[in-house]
C-alpha cells in the first residue's frame, strides 16, 4: 500500500490568491489583506509568507520563518516516532514432558516480556501420540497462567492446532505505561543524584583541630630549665 503523503503549504510567491486573513508573526490578527501587501510584511520582516489554511475563505497564511517551522516539525515527528511503543507478541515453547529447569526459564523469560509490556504467546508442541491427549497440554498451560498472574491475565484460552497448542496472555500494564514509569523513574534517580551532588559540595569542609597548649607548655617549661642550667 502506498503511503500518502501530505504536501508541503505552498508559500510566498507560491501563494496564488488575490487576499488572505494574514496572521502576524507573533501570532497577532492583522485580518484579510491583498497578497501583496501580506508579501511586502513578510519580506520587511525579513520571514515567509506560509499558507496554513488554503481551504479558508479567504485562505489564511501566516509570516514565519518556514524553514525553523519545518526543522521543528521534523524534530517533533522524530520524538514521537522515537517514543511510539507497539506491543509485541513474543512466543515461548513448551514440550508436554517438559523437565522442571526448563519450564522454570521458559516461565521467567514470559514474565520478562509481560513486565516489558508486551503479549506472551505460549505454545506446547505435541509430538507423535502426544496429539491424542490434549487435556495433558490444556494443564500444563493453565498452570504455567495461574504462576505467572502476578504480570499477566490470559487474553485467549488454550486452543489445538493441529500438532500446537497455543495460550495467549497479555500484560497488565500496557507498553506506553511500562515505557512512561521507566522514564519517570530515571528521571528521579537524576534528580536524586544531582542532589546528592549538590549537597556533597555545599558541605564545609572539616574545621582543623584547634593546636594542644600542652607541647607549648612543655616548651616554655624546657626553655626555663636550660635558662636555670646556664646560669
Amino acid at each position: 500500500m502506498k503511503e500518502l503523503r501530505i504536501p508541503d503549504p505552498r508559500t510566498n510567491d507560491r501563494i496564488r490568491v488575490p487576499e488572505v486573513r494574514l496572521v502576524g508573526p507573533q501570532g497577532e490578527q492583522v485580518g484579510v489583506v491583498p497578497i501583496a501587501v501580506a508579501l511586502r510584511l513578510a519580506q520587511e520582516a525579513e520571514l515567509d509568507l506560509v499558507e496554513v489554511a488554503p481551504d479558508a475563505k479567504p485562505p489564511v497564511a501566516k509570516i514565519m520563518d518556514y524553514g525553523k517551522f519545518k526543522y521543528e516539525a521534523a524534530q517533533k515527528a522524530k520524538e514521537a516516532r522515537r517514543n511510539q511503543v507497539n506491543t509485541e507478541l513474543k512466543e515461548v515453547r513448551f514440550r508436554l514432558k517438559i523437565d522442571v529447569h526448563d519450564y522454570e526459564t521458559k516461565r521467567k523469560r514470559a514474565e520478562g516480556f509481560l513486565l516489558g509490556g508486551d503479549k506472551v504467546k505460549a505454545m506446547i508442541l505435541f509430538r507423535g501420540r502426544e496429539q491424542s491427549r490434549p487435556e495433558q497440554g490444556v494443564r500444563l498451560l493453565h498452570k504455567f497462567a495461574e504462576e505467572i498472574a502476578e504480570f499477566g491475565v490470559v487474553e485467549s484460552r488454550p486452543t489445538q492446532d493441529g500438532r500446537n497448542m497455543t495460550m495467549i496472555i497479555a500484560p497488565l500494564k500496557n507498553k506506553s505505561d511500562v515505557k512512561g514509569e521507566q522514564n519517570a523513574k530515571r528521571a528521579a534517580d537524576k534528580a536524586e543524584r544531582r542532589a546528592s551532588e549538590h549537597a556533597a559540595k555545599a558541605k564545609p569542609e572539616d574545621a582543623a583541630p584547634a593546636a594542644s597548649p600542652e607541647p607549648a607548655a612543655a616548651e616554655s617549661k624546657e626553655t626555663a630549665t636550660a635558662e636555670s642550667t646556664a646560669e
